[in-house]
């Protein structure tokens, strides 16, 4: 559809002209339409936690009760334990929290937008304060030996240096 047919949708739909909208995710940008009471998600088990209540809160914007139905083929305790976190809360910050736990955080540099991240000791959700204090010493670290030079630092130097993972060329530690 064109952006001026899309447009014309929408105002027929917030009109109550249209009664039913069929859409893509799409929707979830820049909806407001007060009088919606009701979103069917099929293929839930696709989407993250945060992205289903974002959806979700598409509807109940006015006064009259308001329904969101996931529905899904699969089955299994990953998909249970993730929508069991949506009936118990609608705070976006307990939700994503719940859905890096459950799904991981995917790739940080490539495309895999779910996944364990493969760390040896650390949990991202658990050890969050622990993580958040070894980033602070990191760019103490590298804000007083941008190089890695000091005879302390040259261990780890030598395996970043070995693995690919960090050229000094150019640091950023702001």
């Amino acid at each position: 559809m064109s952006s001026d047919q899309k447009s014309q949708v929408m105002d027929h739909f917030k009109s109550g002209k249209i009664d039913v909208l069929v859409s893509t995710t799409v929707i979830e940008v820049g909806v407001d339409v007060a009088n919606a009471t009701v979103m069917v998600i099929e293929h839930a088990e696709r989407f993250g936690l945060s992205q289903l209540h974002q959806l979700r809160g598409r509807v109940g914007r006015g006064k009259n009760q308001s329904y969101c139905f996931l529905c899904s083929e699969s089955k299994g305790d990953s998909l249970s334990a993730r929508l069991d976190v949506l009936e118990q809360t609608s705070d976006g910050f307990q939700i994503a929290e719940a859905d890096l736990e459950i799904r991981g955080p995917g790739e940080f540099l490539g495309t895999r937008q779910a996944g364990s991240v493969y760390f040896q000791l650390g949990n991202l959700v658990r050890d969050q304060d622990f993580l958040l204090q070894a980033r602070e010493d990191a760019i103490r670290i590298l804000k007083e030996d941008p190089n890695l030079d000091q005879s302390q630092h040259i261990s780890i130097k030598k395996y970043y240096e070995r693995e690919g993972l960090l050229q000094f060329s150019r640091l950023n530690t702001s």
